[in-house]
């Protein structure tokens, strides 16, 4: 064999280098294979009995403790590709193929370029060379077989793994929540300011409904997130970190909170990249294709079912539009932002807000037009929209007031208690660490002042931290109010008597939330029906009603309630009633014209006119008679009892001259004239006019 090897190698190999290419796939290999790693090393002597200098022979060992399943990340690899392409290399030697790849493209570019470049390859055994095609043929089987080595080790392994797992035996890496106890059974952390720490995450989140809302109330009182790092100075140590919506999100994503045990959360997906790499990404499976999971398995904080509510939450707070997810109650005037859907085709509405300032909300079905280029499907002006569901879900709350300000009184003191617990846990905390340092302080051996000072500093810090925690307690007692006292409780209870005064009170986005405890989906349809606005609200119980809003239109023409508004004005008119009296009992009827704004006098004196209807006079449609039936003067008799014009008797009855009165406002003047005040009128307007003609 040793001679059939040097008839192989021929001066132009000797000519050039020799390459040892060295590698182990991990880390652990190389600490313990290390009779591997010598015997891999040793093909030095090998290359130099085939006659290459020593001082030619390089050894490529960069890609120790990496794997062979791509090139990518391994430099050695890379490196030796190169030197081949350079033609530097004569020999290339590897204990065998599957040291230099477990990859049949990056095996097979190696080949293409040996023969190319005349180059050898040698193994533990023999030299092949790629130019000769039986000499390839086996180099290439020697490849697949590496492969294909690789493959079956990996399916023997996940498959032992799996059926662990489907025992629930499989040891994985637990969260800060959680720990092994002494005979490997999952339990609770024996930590109580873990235990409340995350029951208080899972609490708030129940109310807030939102991971980002949860961060900002941590972070308002100061309190920090337990975590369980599995690497750095502390692997599997439980360390204390400021709030945010990544750490949140990873508690309530957790089913082994839920006491669930699950294996198989994410997978690899091919078609999938990360920029820069060529290694596929890693997604996250969907609940109901995990491969292993134990429901009730060990211990939890919460309920599956609630785990799956959470899961709902967090998919529907996504700012992803989508027909399914309502997005997280958000500022702004728009009740139903998030589930109100279009009528006619069942999709989700966006929102969107016009006038000169930005703010009135519409509600916009503009899918079509997204996806075809087509006109928008609709759009609903969102103010007489959310007033009208403003009012039916403040009816439908108005029977259990009394319940909802009990809960309420119940949840505020509730949540004092909680957070007084778990700032009484962190300083229960920070006191043992400062008593802990001063232990290990006092156990030290005076003379030893190499670690008695490093000691007395570490213990004088953690005084100091406790003191910032105590005096972070203080601030904190100072910004809360205190307990609820029976005046409190009584005023609560007083408030739930006026709920709309609580609901104006209450910011746009606590509204939104406390209609979204109620109701789930608002459908608007403003089609169905001419000047209307179909409706139906779509209850959490599942329940649903329907109702019609009549809607703002550009003329009376469209307006659907123009013949029962043209009826009430002719009753009304009939009545003797006038304009502002009309607009005022159309008001209170709760009639709405067309433009949506309240009634005026002038706006009935324009139906009126339209309409042909006559204002109501005394005596009905006929001309005003000198004197009226209870003895009373109209305006044109008293001008001609006292020979005066018309608008004269309107400048006496403005200067009280004479006496008078209107029924009603525009109706006519009724004017009070005895017979002695006409004979005396008469007179001063005789000499009035002689002082007139003699002046002329």
């Amino acid at each position: 064999m040793q001679d059939e090897a040097a008839e192989r190698v021929a001066t132009a190999h000797r000519a050039k280098l020799a390459y040892i290419y060295v590698r182990q796939s991990t880390a652990g290999q190389v600490r313990q294979h290390q009779e591997s790693t010598e015997l891999q090393y040793r093909l030095v002597d090998r290359a130099a009995g085939l006659g290459w200098p020593r001082e030619r022979i390089e050894v490529v060992d960069d890609d120790l403790g990496k794997s062979g399943t791509s090139s990518t990340g391994r430099q050695g690899f890379q490196r030796l590709i190169a030197e081949i392409g350079l033609g530097k290399a004569g020999l290339v030697l590897s204990l065998d193929a599957s040291r230099l790849a477990r990859n049949n493209r990056d095996w097979h570019q190696l080949l293409e370029l040996c023969s190319l470049f005349g180059v050898l390859i040698g193994d533990g055994e023999r030299l092949y060379d790629p130019g000769v095609y039986h000499d390839r043929l086996l180099l290439g089987l020697s490849g697949i077989m590496s492969e294909a080595e690789l493959h079956q080790i990996r399916i023997r392994l996940h498959q032992g793994e799996r059926q662990k797992a489907l025992r629930g035996e499989l040891r994985l890496p637990l969260p800060a929540g959680l720990a092994y106890g002494r005979g490997g059974e999952i339990i609770l952390n024996p930590d109580e300011e873990v235990q409340a720490r995350l029951q208080l995450v899972f609490a708030r989140f129940r109310q807030l409904q939102s991971a980002n809302a949860v961060a900002r109330d941590l972070r308002r009182h100061g309190l920090m997130l337990p975590t369980r790092p599995l690497r750095g100075p502390a692997p599997h140590e439980v360390v204390w970190v400021a709030p945010d919506n990544f750490r949140v999100l990873q508690i309530l994503q957790r089913p082994s909170y839920a006491g669930a045990y699950v294996w198989g959360q994410r997978r690899q997906d091919p078609t999938r990249r990360r920029a820069g790499t060529a290694r596929a990404a890693t997604v996250r499976v969907a609940v109901e294709q995990w491969p292993v999971c134990l429901r009730d398995a060990h211990p939890g904080y919460i309920g599956w079912e609630e785990f799956m509510a959470n899961q709902k939450r967090l998919s529907d707070n996504a700012a992803r539009r989508a027909p399914a997810r309502p997005g997280v109650p958000r500022q702004g005037a728009a009740l139903l932002q998030g589930i109100a859907s279009c009528g006619r085709c069942g999709r989700r509405m966006s929102l969107h807000y016009s006038g000169p300032h930005g703010d009135y909300p519409v509600y916009l079905c503009r899918a079509d037009q997204a996806r075809d280029g087509q006109p928008r499907c609709q759009e609903v002006r969102a103010l007489q929209v959310d007033a009208e569901v403003e009012r039916v879900l403040l009816a439908s709350l108005a029977p259990d007031r009394i319940a909802l300000a009990a809960a309420a009184v119940g949840q505020i003191e509730a949540e004092a208690r909680m957070l007084e617990r778990q700032w009484s846990l962190k300083r229960e905390r920070a006191r043992y660490e400062a008593e802990r340092a001063r232990r290990q302080y006092d156990a030290v051996e005076p003379e030893n002042r190499l670690v008695a000072r490093s000691l007395e500093r570490d213990w004088e810090e953690k005084l100091r931290q406790a003191e910032a925690v105590e005096q972070a307690y203080e601030r904190w007692r100072g910004e809360q109010p205190g307990p609820v006292s029976p005046a409190e409780k009584d005023e609560v209870l007083a408030l739930a008597q006026d709920l709309p005064r609580v609901w104006q009170a209450a910011m746009p986005s606590e509204r939104k939330q406390m209609l979204r405890l109620v109701i789930s989906e608002v459908m608007l349809d403003q089609r169905r029906g001419r000047g209307q606005i179909w409706m139906r609200i779509i209850w959490q119980t599942g329940a649903s009603s329907e109702h019609l809003l009549q809607r703002r239109v550009r003329a009376y023409a469209e307006c659907v309630s123009a013949e029962h508004l043209e009826r009430r004005v002719r009753e009304l008119n009939a009545e003797g009633r006038m304009d502002r009296q009309i607009a005022d009992l159309l008001n209170a009827e709760r009639i709405m014209s067309a433009r949506g704004v309240p009634f005026r006098g002038e706006t009935v004196h324009l139906l009126r006119k339209r309409w042909n209807i006559r204002a109501a006079k005394i005596n009905g449609v006929a001309a005003n008679p000198p004197t009226w039936p209870d003895g009373s003067y109209s305006v044109q008799g008293a001008a001609e009892a006292l020979g005066i014009t018309a608008q004269t008797v309107f400048k006496w009855l403005r200067k009280g001259r004479l006496a008078g009165h209107q029924t009603v406002k525009g109706q006519p003047w009724q004017i009070h004239l005895p017979d002695e005040r006409i004979a005396l009128l008469k007179t001063q307007v005789r000499r009035n006019s002689g002082s007139k003609k003699e002046a002329s």
